[in-house]
């Protein structure tokens, strides 16, 4: 990504998303360590570069990683750019039948009180990497176990946990094919 992040910036390569789903592991990012949260013994860890705390990542979950470089209008902050990423999570997930929705606690998209996606970036001269995830259908009780962001326990769960039958490729279906928010990336 670091790599991908420096060719943006030198206009060596356009606007890039990245697309997967990893095998199971918790990103520790600095918050976390500051306040010595550390991930339930049982699960595989990673230390990252990117703002935030602790972050699940597995089977059932889409990854996202938008290496864009934000210089258009309406694109000046940082809240800027994760309120253009939250809204394309949510205007995808409607499509779906999916009430996603902002809540003040904390930056992402959530769906009644529970956070389905979480957005962590890294920004180097405006031109962003890491992301973004969706849980789609995780396995029962992963990303539930994990106090993700420093919310708590079961505060961050899924949409399969929730009563919806989607896949993450419906979920990534739905976000190609929304291009009002990331049309600037989608049309290259």
């Amino acid at each position: 990504m670091r790599e991908m992040q420096t060719q943006r910036i030198n206009d060596e390569i356009t606007d890039t998303i990245l697309v997967c789903e990893h095998e199971e592991i918790v990103t520790v990012g600095p918050r976390a360590r500051n306040d010595g949260i550390q991930p339930p013994e049982d699960y595989p860890s990673s230390p990252v570069d990117r703002g935030g705390g602790l972050t699940w990542h597995g089977p059932g979950q889409l990854v996202i990683y938008p290496i864009i470089k934000w210089d258009l209008e309406g694109e000046s902050n940082v809240k800027a750019v994760i309120a253009i990423l939250e809204q394309w999570v949510i205007n995808s997930l409607e499509q779906l039948g999916v009430n996603g929705r902002r809540d003040e606690r904390m930056q992402g998209v959530w769906v009644g009180d529970n956070k389905i996606c979480s957005i962590g970036l890294s920004f180097l001269r405006w031109t962003s990497r890491h992301g973004l995830t969706v849980n789609c259908n995780t396995p029962p009780g992963r990303v539930e176990t994990v106090s993700g962001c420093g919310l708590g326990q079961d505060t961050t769960t899924s949409l399969s946990s929730l009563g919806y039958d989607i896949t993450t490729e419906m979920v990534l279906d739905s976000l190609i094919g929304n291009t009002d928010a990331l049309s600037r990336v989608l049309s290259n």
